[in-house]
């Protein structure tokens, strides 16, 4: 092989390489687990109460979305830092508590270095989507 073939040869086994390694790194993406612990129709018509517990691992973030309820969350364990329209974001720990408007949009980043454990009670509207993400 000539030395043309070989620094080409090279350079594609590189970009290979780089194109394997990145396709392993956007799959090590930090997971989000949300974990629907108890749901039923509250005495408030068209409502239902959902109770979920959530783990947001070092370096998750959920991304802005809106729910069609107001949220009450209870930071169980950890620390996020919490951005929620129209107010300055915030870093919350455990013993924390915070209240999400329904329809607002907000997301949780943990930029901490354990998992960050949440217990979560919406007050939603029966019938539609928990969770919409906002593009």
């Amino acid at each position: 092989m000539n030395h043309k073939h070989s620094m080409l040869a090279a350079m594609i086994a590189g970009i290979a390489v780089f194109a394997i390694n990145s396709d392993l790194y956007a799959q090590d993406k930090p997971q989000i687990k949300r974990n629907i612990v108890f749901k039923e129709d509250m005495s408030i018509p068209g409502r239902e109460g959902v109770m979920v517990l959530v783990d947001l691992p070092p370096g998750a973030t959920e991304g802005k979305h809106t729910h069609p309820a107001d949220v009450y969350v209870f930071v169980l364990e950890g620390a996020i830092s919490q951005e929620i329209d129209g107010k300055p974001t915030v870093t919350l720990k455990a013993g924390d508590v915070f209240h999400v408007p329904p329809n607002t949009v907000h997301q949780a980043t943990n930029n901490g270095t354990v998992t960050a454990k949440l217990a979560a009670v919406f007050v939603a509207e029966k019938g539609k989507p928990l969770t919409t993400q906002v593009k």
